[in-house]
């Protein structure tokens, strides 16, 4: 009979966690972000607020999106009066939108995942949905799994309001499934839809009209795995080692508290401080057994969160402008995603590698970081070993 510790042997991976596939989704609306000011003072019927418009429009200018992709058009707006008030009831409304379309973004993210992975959807064996917005019962863990057709034994973990930083959370929960249940297949979603954020103006809270300014509708999804199988699976980035920390002092930083007016947004204006005084502190503690201390020699995946904090963490760490490209490009092209954005600069990060023909998918660079920053203040830490391309 074998023993406790011999089944416990048999039960784990050999190797490392990696990411095998990535596939991305946005909505079909996109919003020019030059051109949002107007529409949203318009369709909040706000345009008597003059000062705050300027405010907002300067608020636009400044956050390098040019453009952001959202579910919800005039047309839903205005169906819905009560989503563009400020503070209406309006979580009903809300609910109904996003029950259904978290998972239906989730799905067209997966289908791709799945395609570029190349293997039977039967082999995936967990399934991870995270998602900042929109509570129900059965999730939309369950609702995907339907829509997908994958196996009704899936082991499903449902996330829940965990915000900007689970895009790290997630990947440490991949790896810690994969390499603790050999031959398993992780698919993880991650699918954002502001419809619950979306909310009117208010001369009194201001760090609402930061939300307005910055978030956008995405979904990512990946496929991790340990022991990749040769000829078959193709891995892109070895998933090392993974921590999370609250920041010190940083109570209240960032919050979001579900209402019956949607869920609402708060920021403190030190945000981007907190982030760049912490954040040599988690690096040093992700690469000490690495021998690694010069931060310009690894590649670079950062949660946007917005402007500032990328220009405050670069500053602070004497990064290289390039550091940063993949992460600004996706702020630009797509705005903040919440759960959504690192995978989105991961997919960006190998692709760009891939067409400037460079040995690995980590930018030419062995070593890398992906970071989350979020609620809590909560930041995720993960160590990446990049891949050939």
């Amino acid at each position: 009979m074998d023993t406790v510790k011999e089944i416990r042997k048999a039960q784990r991976a050999k190797g490392p966690a990696t990411v095998m596939a990535i596939g991305t989704a946005n909505p079909s609306n996109c919003v020019d972000q030059s051109t949002y000011p107007d529409f949203y003072f318009r369709i909040t019927n706000s345009e008597h607020e003059t000062k705050l418009k300027e405010k907002f429009q300067r608020m636009c200018d400044k956050s390098m999106i040019k453009k952001r992709y959202m579910y919800l058009t005039e047309e839903i707006l205005k169906k819905n009066p009560n989503v563009c008030e400020y503070m209406a009831p309006s979580l009903d409304a809300r609910q109904e939108m996003i029950v259904v379309e978290v998972p239906k973004l989730g799905k067209e993210a997966a289908t791709k995942a799945i395609k570029e992975w190349g293997q039977p959807k039967s082999k995936i064996t967990h399934l991870v949905f995270c998602t900042t917005i929109g509570v129900d019962m059965p999730g939309a863990d369950y609702q995907l799994t339907k829509l997908l057709g994958l196996r009704l034994s899936v082991k499903r973990v449902m996330m829940h309001q965990q915000g900007c930083f689970a895009g790290g959370t997630v990947l440490r929960l991949g790896k810690d499934l994969a390499e603790n249940n050999k031959g398993a297949r992780v698919l993880v979603v991650c699918s954002e839809i502001t419809a619950v954020t979306f909310r009117g103006p208010s001369d009194t809270h201001v760090d609402s009209l930061v939300g307005q300014a910055l978030f956008g509708d995405g979904a990512a999804a990946i496929i991790i795995g340990a022991d990749p199988i040769p000829e078959v699976e193709r891995p892109l980035f070895e998933l090392v080692s993974a921590a999370q920390t609250i920041l010190p002092s940083s109570d209240g930083a960032i919050e979001g508290h579900l209402r019956e007016v949607g869920l609402t947004f708060h920021l403190l204006n030190d945000v981007p401080g907190l982030i760049s005084k912490n954040i040599e502190e988690a690096l040093t503690e992700a690469f000490q057994p690495l021998g690694i201390s010069d931060w310009n020699s690894i590649f670079w995946i950062v949660h946007p969160g917005g402007r500032a904090i990328l220009d405050q963490v670069e500053l602070k760490l004497s990064l290289k402008p390039e550091k940063l490209r993949a992460t600004r490009h996706v702020l630009s092209e797509y705005g903040n995603m919440s759960s959504a954005c690192v995978l989105f600069i991961m997919d960006e990060m190998r692709k760009k590698s891939a067409e400037e023909g460079l040995k690995t998918t980590g930018e030419g660079l062995e070593w890398g970081v992906l970071f989350g920053f979020g609620p809590g203040l909560t930041v995720e830490t993960v160590v990446l070993h990049s891949l050939c391309t």
